[in-house]
C-alpha cells in the first residue's frame, strides 16, 4: 500500500481489542499504533482484561480500558484470532461498526475450515504483519483482496554506549543476545544447543537469554555456563548495549519485533530464515540468515560473525540503516488508510 494522507471528515473512534494476558510482540504492536493514532486525532480505547499487563501499560500511556457493546466505535480493532471471535459476538448486529483483524502470528491452524469462515465473514478486513503471514491466509483460503500486508514499525532508538558489565561480562567477551518468550516456535534450545557446541571453539563466547516462559526452567537446567537466563529484561537500551550480536534461532515467527528492535539499536542478527524473518533480516545488511532448528549452522554463523570486528562493525551500522525502513510512522499512515476503505 502506498503511503497516503487520509481525511475523515470527522474524528473516528477506534476500539482495539485484545484477549490475552501477557506482554508480547501482538501487545507491543496494539499500543505502538494506538499512540500513533493518537496523535492524528483519533478518539481509542482498548477492550482486554483489566488484569492484564496492556491493561497496566496501555491505562499508564492514557488510554481507557473500554468493554465491547454495539455501535461502539467506528472501528473495532481486534488483534488476534480470540480477539475477532469476541468482537464479532459483541457487535454482531450492529451496522455503524466495521470490524478488522490484525493477524500477529504466523502458524497454521488447527481447523482451517473454521480458520477461513472466521477471517472471510466475521470482519471486514485483515492486515497481516508480514508477506509470509498473508500466504498462510491465502493458503486457507481467506480472499486476497481482503488482505494487507503492513509491517509493525518501530521508533529510532538512540545509540547506546557498549557496556557488558551490568550483565558482569567484560568488554573482552563476545555477547550474544537474545530476548523472548520461552515457547518451543522461539528455539531458545536451538541456541542453547549452539552454545555447548561453541563453548570450546569460543572460549570467551557468552549467551545472554532473555525473557519468561514455560520452557524457561528445562533450558535452565540443560544449558552450559556459558548462557545466562537474566529472566524479563524491561530495560531494553542496557540488554542491546551489552551485545556484540543478537539472534533469533525462531522456528516460526510472523515478523520479529525483537530482531527489529535489535537492528534498530545498531546491534547485527542472526536470524531463522523462517517466517517474516527474511523480510526485516537481509543477508549482508545487518544480518545473516540460518535455517531453523539447526544448532550447528546457528553456531558456525556465530563464529563468522565474530571472525571480523570490522565487518561485525559495518554490519551494525547496516542494521541501523534497515531498521528505519520500518517506521512506526509509516504503519500508522498505512493502518489509516487501511481503514478508510470502510468508511465512507
Amino acid at each position: 500500500m502506498e503511503n497516503a494522507t487520509v481525511v475523515f471528515l470527522r474524528p473516528l473512534s477506534i476500539i482495539h481489542v485484545d484477549t490475552e494476558q501477557t506482554w508480547r510482540g501482538g501487545q507491543e504492536s496494539l499500543l505502538t499504533l494506538a499512540r500513533g493514532l493518537r496523535m492524528r486525532g483519533y478518539r481509542q480505547a482498548i477492550a482486554c482484561s483489566p488484569s492484564s499487563i496492556l491493561a497496566e501499560r496501555a491505562q499508564a500511556a492514557g488510554f481507557p480500558i473500554a468493554k465491547l457493546g454495539l455501535g461502539t466505535a467506528d472501528i473495532v480493532h481486534a488483534h488476534g484470532g480470540r480477539a475477532l471471535t469476541l468482537a464479532f459476538w459483541k457487535t454482531f448486529g450492529s451496522g455503524t461498526v466495521h470490524r478488522v483483524v490484525t493477524r500477529h502470528v504466523a502458524f497454521r491452524p488447527r481447523n482451517p475450515w473454521m480458520h477461513r469462515l472466521k477471517y472471510k465473514w466475521t470482519c471486514e478486513g485483515v492486515i497481516a504483519v508480514s508477506d509470509a503471514v498473508r500466504r498462510g491466509l491465502i493458503e486457507t483460503g481467506v480472499p486476497s483482496a481482503k488482505i494487507e500486508v503492513i509491517h509493525t514499525g518501530i521508533e529510532a532508538r538512540e545509540p547506546v554506549p557498549r557496556d557488558k558489565s551490568r550483565f558482569g561480562l567484560s568488554e573482552m567477551e563476545f555477547v550474544i543476545g537474545h530476548m523472548g518468550a520461552f515457547t518451543k516456535e522461539k528455539g531458545q534450545d536451538v541456541a542453547v544447543a549452539a552454545a555447548a557446541l561453541l563453548r570450546e571453539s569460543m572460549p570467551y563466547a557468552r549467551f545472554i537469554l532473555a525473557g519468561d516462559g514455560t520452557l524457561l526452567n528445562d533450558l535452565r537446567r540443560r544449558a552450559t555456563d556459558n548462557v545466562t537466563f537474566p529472566g524479563f529484561v524491561g530495560d531494553h537500551a542496557a540488554f542491546f548495549g551489552a551485545l556484540d550480536l543478537f539472534i533469533m534461532p525462531s522456528r516460526s515467527e510472523a515478523w520479529g519485533l525483537a530482531a527489529l528492535e535489535a537492528m534498530a539499536y545498531g546491534v547485527p542478527v542472526i536470524a531463522s530464515d523462517v517466517g517474516g524473518l527474511p523480510e526485516i533480516v537481509e543477508p549482508e545488511h545487518g544480518g545473516w540468515l540460518v535455517p531453523p532448528g539447526d544448532p550447528a549452522a546457528l553456531a558456525r554463523a556465530i563464529t563468522e560473525a565474530a571472525s571480523s570486528p570490522y565487518r561485525l562493525h559495518e554490519q551494525g551500522q547496516k542494521a541501523r540503516e534497515r531498521a528505519r525502513l520500518f517506521s512506526v510512522a509509516q504503519m500508522v499512515e498505512q493502518t489509516e488508510a487501511f481503514y478508510a476503505r470502510f468508511i465512507k
